[in-house]
């Protein structure tokens, strides 16, 4: 199934442009990782080449720890094994290289790092804290591992006050293994954003990939547990093989569909909104539809930084 042709819809634009340019320079100056190129993003061309929707420079997502994983999901095309230490001035040069770039919504990622003895958490906050004292009005997404669970270390990442919290289930129950790592697993996923969503105001978010043998009436379950637990935000996207080794592709869920699931997200299940296209992707344009989603009445971007921080207390 997966080396049958594409459809049109999923046919992508060379990255190109002179926003695309001047990010990848001031990310090679900094010695700065993104998984917008590590893991071979669809939308890097778009992202890179485009504006945020606050105004300001293109969106890219930085990646943290380095850029090999301790962990193998059968899906990913970020290499396994053969970690290096942290770099002690990565937190400084990712605040700096967002100011170069210009943005005010920025997203955070990071590899796994099970071989560290916090799992990487306390250099992910010191990160945030790092970018939230260098530039006081930013809001700030992170996409964090599960770090096995364990509530400490999510906790760390509380504690930092990011305005999004992030963390992917990446598909329904049933199919977790084979398409996660075997340290990874639905409930504990579920584990990791309930506790955002019971300890902070944080905004919660995850998302699912399509195409890899999901059941519809597996992805309403999911959208129900993910409701239950107080999600925010949840994004669809299809799944594409990164090469003949990885996971096949089962389908290629036709736009209309993503077009569905995200009437019902919204609609049914009353998530703050829901990204859901072939070519979506977690941090898909991730400050334009997050400002968007709480500016439905005009505000402008200063007043966005505002309610970001107010809405889950009105």
């Amino acid at each position: 199934m997966s080396r049958s042709r594409k459809p049109d819809w999923l046919k992508m634009r060379p990255p190109a442009g002179r926003e695309f340019t001047g990010i990848r320079e001031t990310l090679r100056d900094h010695d700065l990782n993104t998984v917008c190129e590590e893991a071979n993003c669809p939308n890097l061309g778009e992202c890179w080449s485009g504006r945020n929707g606050s105004g300001d420079g293109g969106t890219a997502t930085f990646m943290l720890m380095g850029d090999r994983c301790s962990r193998g999901c059968n899906f990913c095309d970020v290499e396994t094994g053969g970690m290096d230490a942290l770099d002690p001035n990565e937190p400084a040069n990712v605040a700096e290289a967002i100011a170069e770039i210009g943005l005010d919504y920025v997203v955070l990622t990071s590899v796994d790092r099970d071989d560290l003895p916090d799992q990487g958490a306390g250099h992910f906050a010191e990160t945030i804290r790092e970018i939230k004292r260098r530039h006081p009005g930013i809001l700030v997404e992170v996409l964090i591992p599960d770090f096995q669970g364990e509530p400490d270390l999510v906790r760390k990442i509380i504690d930092a006050e990011p305005d999004v919290i992030a963390h992917n289930v990446e598909t329904v129950e049933r199919l977790q293994w084979p398409v996660r790592d075997r340290r990874a697993g639905y409930e504990q996923s579920l584990s990791v954003l309930e506790q955002v969503a019971r300890e902070s105001d944080i905004y919660t978010k995850t998302s699912l990939m399509l195409g890899v043998g999901e059941y519809h009436h597996e992805l309403w379950q999911t959208l129900s547990d993910l409701a239950e637990i107080d999600l925010d935000i949840v994004t669809f996207g299809q799944y594409l093989q990164p090469s003949l080794t990885h996971l096949d592709v089962e389908r290629y869920v036709h736009p209309d569909e993503f077009d569905t699931w995200r009437r019902v997200a919204e609609e049914e299940f009353d998530f703050l909104y829901c990204a859901s296209g072939p070519m979506v992707r977690s941090s898909y344009k991730a400050g334009e539809l997050f400002v968007d989603a709480i500016l439905r009445d005009g505000k402008t971007v200063e007043e966005a930084r505002e309610a970001a921080r107010s809405v889950a207390s009105d």
